[in-house]
């Protein structure tokens, strides 16, 4: 018999507890009651400072003022990630949250850049993008205007251990229950195996309907009590661990994350209001703990504020994200290293899955396949993106990026990369987060240049296709005299 769901608990708390605690409440109001159990002694991974566009949906949605969130956390403009050194040695692009160019037909943007391009037009791709000259100028503002020409996605970077705070004091004010304390034992029904109760090292009982592990990365739940299997990737993706450490402020907030490729993996530099986020991913296959702080603390903008601490991870996920009356939410339901900044819209989406179908009269396994089905299609389509950065480079300067460049990958990466380079298309894939325009970006700025494209964009004249890209690069221009250096913007806007 199904049992309708009165009462979930959330085990862990964090930036994946919060954020599912605030939007179940939210959506679902008095009809359940919901605990969080943390405690204050378990430390949170917390390097998740850069985020993708969505994010402004989900605080949108929770009634979270920007301006409070943005004072809350330290935040600062993200709209785009500098990719330095990924192809070769000096070389960069960015990958911006904006779409390139504009429709001008039956197809997309690129054919009539990429025809232009083979007849030898010196723009590039990104000169037709707001996003990208607004980086290069190091400025931003808000543009009120419905005209999509000028549409300018954005997201945020912030202090996630804030964020956390600040989704603790919404959530609890609205209702949900903390309790403090370290999960001991997890009771099981011992007919079904679902898990009926926690157990805290002060003798607390907590029962509950439906349970979702943010324990992050010690699984406790869904793998350590339910023994859900995990998919190792680390033959696609071999970085496993990560140094972290905060410096100072930069003396300028630069309106984008940088992602600084090097001999052995890649730094991450984010800024914030109070202080610089760094890091350096690498594999301990060929690259020692020693080596890594060296090349970090010596590939800094600022002085460090905190001592280097070290993260260790396995690449992949949870076969499923949930089994039995368990949801996996947040680094327990698997870890992609930050390269793309999806840590955070991982938890964003699991919850919004989850909220959809929502099993209010008892769970059932047909929920349980679909949530698990589109699940799965996420994880890999990022995890596929992520490898795209890795496998699609010319550097020659060390045995890791020569590995990645020779490798085997993925069928679905393999039949994406081999659409763009014949005809310069893409391959879309269902709750896939990234937009053709992301796919596109890291395509061509990897290299990548398709031999032909599509048969449409030969329709205009030479001197027509010039006059229209000319004439968009220069309307794409007209914000520009709108925008503010991005310090002044936050000053500006935050005192307003």
């Amino acid at each position: 018999m199904q049992q309708a769901i009165k009462k979930v608990v959330i085990a862990g708390g964090g930036t994946a507890g919060w954020m599912t605690a605030a939007l179940l409440k939210k959506v679902m109001g008095e009809q359940i009651e919901i605990e969080l159990v943390e405690s204050e002694d378990i430390g949170i991974v917390g390097v998740g400072e850069a985020t993708i566009p969505p994010i402004q949906t989900f605080n949108q949605f929770l009634g979270i003022d920007e301006k409070d969130f943005l004072r809350e956390t330290n935040g600062t403009i993200k709209l785009a990630i500098k990719f330095e050194n990924w192809r070769v040695v000096g070389e960069s692009y960015f990958h911006t949250f904006g779409a390139p160019g504009a429709n001008l037909g039956f197809c997309n943007f690129q054919h009539y850049w990429l025809r232009a391009y083979k007849e030898g037009l010196q723009k590039s791709l990104w000169d037709y993008d707001l996003n990208y000259l607004c980086c290069v100028d190091g400025s931003f503002n808000k543009i009120n205007t419905q005209n999509p020409m000028f549409e300018m996605p954005y997201a945020y970077h912030f202090d996630s251990s804030l964020y956390g705070r600040f989704l603790r004091k919404l959530s609890e004010s609205a209702g949900v229950k903390r309790t403090e304390g370290i999960i001991e034992h997890v009771k099981q029904c011992d007919e079904s195996g679902d898990i009926t109760g926690l157990q805290l090292s002060d003798g607390t009982q907590i029962q509950g309907d439906l349970f979702v592990d943010c324990s992050g990365t010690r699984a406790l739940l869904i793998q350590k009590t339910l023994g859900v299997k995990y998919l190792d990737w680390s033959h696609w993706l071999p970085a496993d661990s990560a140094l972290a450490v905060q410096t100072e402020r930069f003396e300028k907030t630069l309106p984008y994350t940088r992602s600084i490729a090097h001999d052995k993996g890649w730094q991450w530099r984010i800024p914030l209001t109070h202080r610089n986020g760094n890091g350096i991913v690498f594999s301990s296959k060929y690259m020692n703990d020693e080596q890594a702080h060296d090349r970090l603390i010596n590939n800094l903008d600022s002085k460090p504020v905190n001592d280097v601490r070290k993260i260790s991870f396995n690449t992949g996920r949870t076969k499923h994200q949930w089994h039995k009356n368990v949801i996996a939410i947040g680094l327990s339901s698997g870890f992609l290293e930050p390269l793309e900044s999806t840590s955070i819209h991982l938890i964003q989406s699991a919850v919004v899955r989850l909220l959809k179908l929502f099993p209010h009269q008892g769970i059932t396994q047909s929920v349980i396949d679909l949530y698990n089905q589109e699940s799965e299609v996420e994880y890999d389509t990022i995890r596929d993106f992520i490898i795209l950065h890795y496998h699609v480079n010319e550097r020659t300067d060390s045995d890791f990026w020569i590995d990645m460049r020779e490798m085997e990958i993925p069928d679905r990466l393999k039949n994406k990369i081999d659409v763009f380079s014949e005809v310069g298309n893409m391959l879309n894939d269902q709750h896939d987060i990234f937009r053709d325009a992301s796919w596109l970006q890291v395509m061509l700025g990897q290299g990548m240049q398709p031999k032909d494209y599509h048969p449409a964009a030969n329709v205009p004249s030479s001197a027509q296709l010039s006059d229209t890209l000319a004439k968009l690069a220069d309307a794409k221009k007209q914000p520009m005299a709108k925008m503010l250096p991005h310090d002044e913007f936050l000053k500006h806007y935050l005192n307003a």
